[in-house]
């Protein structure tokens, strides 16, 4: 996360919201809330909390009296409404994503005017610069037009790595899969407007579950399926911004170490200073 942040604020974003569980809030702060604002004070970056509630429904919905957990990305990013207010960049808190990918999020949404609230766009990553050697992975397969804008998204299950090839695990064997395919790591640039967009998307998926069960108890209104709902209904247009940058993340804890060597060769190349946010502040 202090990666993201980092690389955000010298791409030129100038505002970052958390979105975090309201039971966690006093621990986060004590651990890197207040530690980011104290940092973003110095630089001019605004700082606010968002609060995603499993009980934020929408108007006559009911939380499933089992329900343990929230309702996913596309919730997460609602529970900002009222705080965006300007184009934005949604990530996960738990990726690294590089540098390369914040710059040209920041450049597209910097062209963003009110005549256009439905222009997206989305970091494509190269499939074998996301893959985990210790085991399967999901991912967002983009097909993309010949003028580089989103068609659609495929979420895909078990994609592993095979050599310098990557495949889909499946029960009766592997299903080769072009490696150099574009895939979404859920690193969105999009538009004040989206946050009604994504409401409405709220109270049909309520609709789309209703009555069955195992939905309503463990199922997700994800950021990717719902743009996916959008692109194929024409209502939006996405731009895959492709990035050369490698993407890591702890998937399965046999991936620590990578990602630790990883974050230590980035400083040793210079890339990072070890106070990661020095740069920033000279």
């Amino acid at each position: 996360m202090d990666y993201s942040i980092h690389d955000a604020i010298e791409a030129g974003f100038n505002k970052i919201i958390f979105i975090i569980r309201k039971d966690i809030e006093k621990a986060f702060r004590e651990v890197i809330g207040e530690r980011i604002e104290a940092i973003c004070k110095q630089l001019n970056v605004e700082i606010d909390y968002a609060f995603q509630a499993i009980d934020d429904l929408p108007k006559g919905v009911k939380l499933p009296k089992d329900r343990t957990k929230p309702w996913g990305t596309g919730q997460a990013v609602l529970a900002c409404k009222g705080l965006i207010k300007e184009p934005f960049a949604v990530i996960n808190a738990d990726d690294y994503y590089g540098k390369e990918s914040f710059f040209k999020l920041h450049d597209f949404l910097e062209e963003y005017t009110p005549e256009k609230p439905t222009d997206f766009c989305a970091a494509g990553f190269i499939l074998k610069n996301t893959l985990s050697e210790n085991g399967g992975v999901t991912r967002g397969v983009c097909q993309v037009n010949e003028n580089g804008y989103l068609t659609g998204i495929d979420e895909t299950k078990n994609i592993v790595k095979v050599g310098n090839k990557a495949a889909v695990q499946k029960e009766d064997g592997q299903e080769p899969i072009d490696e150099n395919s574009h895939v979404s790591m859920n690193m969105w640039g999009l538009t004040p407007e989206f946050v009604g967009l994504l409401e409405e998307g709220f109270v049909e998926f309520f609709e789309n579950i209703k009555g069955d069960e195992a939905k309503e108890l463990k199922g997700e209104y994800l950021l990717p399926i719902y743009i996916d709902e959008l692109l194929k209904k024409g209502k939006v247009s996405v731009r895959l911004l492709e990035t050369q940058d490698k993407w890591f993340g702890v998937t399965y804890k046999e991936d620590k170490p990578v990602v630790v060597e990883s974050f230590a060769k980035l400083i040793a190349d210079g890339v990072y200073q070890k106070d990661l946010f020095a740069d920033l502040k000279a």
